[in-house]
């Protein structure tokens, strides 16, 4: 039986997968070659290709630049005073909003930026919250 058992664990997690794994490792190595990760150790190359797991929420504060905003208007002050009561679910949904995912980036916090811009609406009680994805702009009506 344990023979029988190792031959049926071996084949659905190694020759099942083979075919399959070796297309995928051809194709992941084709874009990312090996002697260039070798250089990270493996909670850095996690960090690389997951992005960050932990946030310091006021340091994402700070780096926000205002576009028709000033920090001190009052819609700023609302937005932020509202993000800060979120729960840590809730912000990492609205991150995931913004940005298009709920991690940040490698490279970290301190170096990630985005922008907070008046949408422009004439009636900003009929206006949605929106997002620009790939320039991190979040368009906030008043």
């Amino acid at each position: 039986r344990k023979e029988y058992v190792d031959l049926y664990v071996n084949y659905v997690f190694n020759e099942s997968i083979r075919k399959p794994f070796e297309d995928f490792m051809q194709g992941f190595l084709r874009g990312c070659p090996t002697r260039k990760w070798k250089m990270f150790l493996p909670v850095e190359l996690q960090i690389i290709l997951e992005g960050h797991k932990t946030f310091d929420w006021h340091l994402l504060e700070k780096n926000v630049r205002y576009s028709f905003y000033k920090k001190s208007d009052q819609t700023i002050r609302n937005f932020w005073a509202v993000f800060h009561e979120l729960p840590e679910e809730k912000k990492k949904m609205f991150l995931a909003f913004m940005s298009g995912s709920d991690r940040i980036p490698g490279y970290g916090l301190e170096e990630f930026k985005f922008v907070i811009s008046d949408s422009g609406e004439e009636n900003p009680d009929e206006a949605c919250l929106s997002a620009n994805t790939c320039s991190h702009i979040l368009l906030l009506p008043r």
